[in-house]
């Protein structure tokens, strides 16, 4: 509805101070000449719009002029609610969450109060999963404020191979993926990611930086992490499945549907046939290995005899082409 998308270019220029047509327009998934029909919208209602023109000119708000964001309707409570910050993880800043949704929970009307602790008691996350990350996050909460109030930040880091290195950098900002937070920095070196967990000594210095006037943090992690699964070396092995096994293995990798090659012999029927994209080869025989029956190494030669010699021991097995000693029997 237009009075819905009017009021959110309201509160973007609210929030974002000087905004272009087209980054309006992007954002709000419309037209260039739709947001400026918008503006002159709002401009003949006499809200205090102000075009500027030039390289840096665009569209803001009279300085001082606010409006008051409405109440919440239900749709919005209830996806307010299922991203409750519990799934934060850490419990300094899950806490500080919790208080703020509290806060905002006392000030609505009765009957939505009521309805909002319905809610939250039908939910629950758990953010740890079933398997441990080990992800230190003790750190988190001294970058997140070096990132708020753009001061640089000095810590220690350890990179995945073990080196470490003492790094000073502008902190531009934090991305969250899954249970793992990084770090955009800019170095001496140019713009790099820092993982929190990998942190230590973590330092807000007194020194401010000038944040750069057109970096995106949403594109350039996109970006950057574009180039890295180009250029990651993938292990790639073609399996024959059950269609169960199948399903549980394409979350876990990219797969594509090949034909058997000539060595795979006889294979049940509904058995499907996949090249499978692992990051490693440990990784590879893990997944494999779990599946149990449900899955069949086929190529390559060296990962299908790793897998099957890796079974026959697990069976309590001797390798193929080995007997067990008689005498170690008698």
């Amino acid at each position: 509805m237009k009075s819905d998308r009017l009021l959110s270019v309201l509160l973007l220029m609210q929030a974002r101070g000087r905004v272009t047509e087209r980054e309006l327009a992007e954002r709000l998934e419309v037209s260039q000449r739709t947001i400026h029909r918008d503006l002159e919208a709002l401009s003949a209602s006499r809200v205090p719009v102000v075009a500027l023109r030039g390289s840096q000119g665009g569209w803001e708000l009279e300085k001082g002029w606010r409006t008051q964001v409405p109440g919440l309707d239900e749709a919005e409570l209830r996806a307010l609610l299922m991203a409750q910050p519990r799934v934060v993880g850490h419990p300094r800043l899950a806490a500080a969450a919790e208080s703020a949704l509290n806060k905002l929970m006392a000030s609505l009307p009765g009957p939505m109060r009521e309805q909002a602790a319905a809610m939250r008691e039908r939910l629950h996350i758990d953010p740890t999963g079933w398997w441990e990350t080990g992800e230190d996050l003790s750190m988190l909460s001294i970058v997140q404020d070096a990132v708020a109030r753009e001061r640089q930040l000095a810590f220690d880091y350890v990179r995945a191979d073990g080196q470490r290195s003492a790094r000073t950098v502008d902190p531009l900002g934090l991305v969250a993926k899954g249970t793992s937070w990084y770090l955009v920095g800019r170095g001496a070196s140019g713009l790099r990611t820092f993982r929190v967990s990998r942190m230590t000594g973590v330092t807000v210095l007194a020194a401010g930086f000038e944040r750069p006037a057109k970096f995106d943090l949403s594109e350039y992690w996109s970006r950057t992490t574009a180039e890295l699964e180009g250029r990651r070396k993938r292990f790639t092995v073609m399996l024959a499945l059950t269609p169960a096994a199948a399903q549980l293995l394409t979350p876990r990798c990219p797969t594509s549907p090949v034909h058997p090659p000539k060595n795979a012999g006889h294979l049940p029927d509904g058995w499907i046939t996949l090249r499978a994209d692992f990051d490693d080869e440990q990784f590879a025989r893990f997944v494999v290995l779990g599946l149990g029956t449900r899955a069949r190494a086929l190529e390559p030669e060296a990962f299908r005899r790793s897998i099957e010699e890796e079974a026959r021991a697990v069976a309590g097995l001797p390798a193929r082409g080995r007997t067990k000693n008689p005498r170690a029997m008698a």
